[in-house]
């Protein structure tokens, strides 16, 4: 399908809070262009999407029939925009923009013709810098990351994997999904999000895929947002923890199929359950 040179939002909304009121309001300083914002909702109780949208202009509220993880969140988001959409930015509800942020993402895509996907630098509330531009695990990275990561913060599995390096325009091979911009013929093209990730590795996975689709993924460091909810918190609860490592078993176990990879499937799904136990008990 051919696409317009309009500019979509999608946020993904489960009872955002006091986050989402900034996310639009700076988001409105971070283009010049006008913008379609979709909240696709996935079940919130608290109200707010449904007020921050009757607040303000070009904000729609879409729910989504259920809570159905990030990825499917964004994926009804992203097919309730209109056909002359055709860069399309899928971020968390608790982002907040630096101004003329996404301007510098959509000029960067002139630099780099053969990019499908553009992310920003991403700091902290603290203003620490957030490694969101990363090679893809591998099983050497995988091992040495998952096994010295919480006791050695700065072996050198981990530094490899977070690419923690000078934040320069570079291509990288998986962005945080948390902030990021597509065009949308490039997230049409990989079929979007998979859906069986309910969180967690549902940003790997679609970097892979851009990268085996021919684009590149494109980490554009002079665009500025903060996470204000943070990712140091982002897995503290035993449930997260569970999840994070149930998606990361989905993700090797993918790619790496057959009878002959049995055995690494086995043992992986066990070494993982073993990590969830030490980690949910300390």
């Amino acid at each position: 399908m051919n696409y317009g040179d309009g500019l979509g939002v999608v946020t993904v909304t489960y009872s955002p809070g006091e986050t989402l009121a900034p996310f639009v309001d700076t988001l409105a300083k971070a283009t010049t262009r006008p913008v379609q914002v979709i909240l696709a909702d996935n079940g919130s109780t608290d109200g707010v999407p449904e007020a921050v949208a009757a607040s303000r202009d070009g904000v729609a509220f879409v729910p989504t029939g259920g809570n159905l993880g990030y990825g499917g969140g964004a994926n009804r988001g992203v097919a309730a925009l209109g056909p002359d959409v055709g860069w399309v930015l899928i971020s968390n509800p608790d982002i907040e923009f630096s101004p003329g942020s996404v301007d510098v993402l959509i000029d960067a895509a002139a630099r780099w013709p053969s990019g499908g996907m553009f992310g920003p630098l991403i700091r902290e509330p603290s203003g620490e810098v957030y490694p969101s531009a990363r090679l893809l695990p591998s099983l050497g990275r995988g091992l040495g990351h998952a096994l010295f990561a919480v006791v050695w913060k700065s072996n050198p599995w981990t530094r490899a994997y977070r690419q923690e390096q000078a934040p320069v325009e570079r291509a990288a091979e998986w962005l945080s999904g948390s902030c990021f911009l597509m065009r949308r013929e490039v997230f049409d093209a990989v079929g979007g999000f998979d859906e069986r990730y309910f969180m967690y590795f549902e940003d790997v996975d679609l970097g892979d895929r851009v990268g085996r689709a021919g684009y590149l993924n494109v980490y554009v460091p002079d665009a500025e947002v903060v996470h204000i909810g943070g990712h140091s918190t982002a897995r503290s609860s035993d449930r997260m923890l569970r999840e994070h490592h149930r998606s990361a078993y989905r993700y090797l176990a993918d790619r790496h199929r057959g009878v002959l990879w049995a055995p690494f499937r086995a043992a992986l799904k066990v070494g993982l359950s073993l990590r969830v136990r030490m980690l949910t008990r300390s």
